[in-house]
């Protein structure tokens, strides 16, 4: 997967479609954002993450450390402002060794590919959001890229059990299968349950809904598969499950939607 030349296409599809949204425009998956929200959204974050990788002669900047972009006053100056954040994102990552370290959230994330491929699914999904936010039909993905989306959501925004936190299976589990026509297969198995503890800075305590990745080939009774794209789209709320096909207990695909709900926006 190309994820320089998935940013820049997506963001600018991105661009394409906010420009042709009406002012008034809610966000179908975020309906508290209109487009101009949504717009200020994506240049914050391919900003933030410009910074975090830093000049390639440079060390980038942890996050603690990333001043806000501002937002401008006038709402006609958004789609400039995210053109601006896209071309630092991608001359921030161009020609980097993906394996060079830097800031990240994520206890694995802390290199720039990961950066990029990070950045490649959050232009997809907001990409999807402008256009149907401009009542367009949805373009279409590569079916690679997609797949690699699906891959990420459950490994990275799913999957995950802080150090303070404990997880408990319940029994039930569910698979994810990518299995479209010509596209090369894939599937990933996770086991339900919740997730307990108090997070050590906050000193919130959380008890939810969970899934976790397992290893158990063959052993779930409940399916999930489609085109990746359409699994993609599904897994982020921004599309049904309509195109996809459920064998073994329907509630626990909704079960794993709601999960994923949790991690995404």
């Amino acid at each position: 997967m190309d994820a320089l030349a998935s940013i820049a296409r997506d963001s600018a599809l991105f661009l394409d479609a906010v420009r042709a949204a009406r002012p008034d425009a809610r966000v179908p998956a975020c309906p508290e954002w209109g487009a101009a929200d949504l717009t200020y959204h994506l240049a914050e974050v391919q900003d933030f993450w410009s910074a975090v990788v830093g000049p390639a002669e440079g060390r980038g900047l942890d996050g603690d450390d990333v001043r806000t972009l501002p937002r401008p006053d006038d709402d006609g100056a958004l789609p400039t402002l995210a053109a601006e954040a896209t071309a630092r994102l991608l001359a921030a990552l161009a020609g980097r060794d993906p394996a060079e370290p830097c800031w990240s959230w994520h206890d694995a994330g802390r290199t720039v590919g990961w950066v990029a491929r990070r950045q490649a699914h959050e232009a997809l999904v907001h990409r999807v959001d402008a256009e149907q936010t401009a009542g367009r039909d949805v373009s279409s993905a590569d079916p690679e890229v997609a797949a690699d989306g699906v891959d990420e959501i459950l490994r990275v925004l799913v999957d995950g059990i802080p150090e303070w936190a404990t997880f408990t299976p319940d029994g039930s589990t569910v698979a994810v299968a990518v299995d479209g026509p010509g596209e090369t297969p894939r599937s990933w198995e996770l086991a339900f349950g919740r997730l307990t503890g108090t997070g050590p800075e906050s000193g919130t305590a959380y008890d939810l809904d969970s899934a976790q990745l397992v290893d158990l080939p063959g052993s779930t009774t409940t399916q999930v598969s489609g085109a990746a794209w359409d699994l993609d789209l599904w897994l982020w709320g921004r599309g049904e499950r309509d195109g996809l096909v459920v064998h073994g207990d329907a509630a626990l695909a909704d079960r794993l939607r709601a999960v994923a709900g949790q991690e995404t926006q």
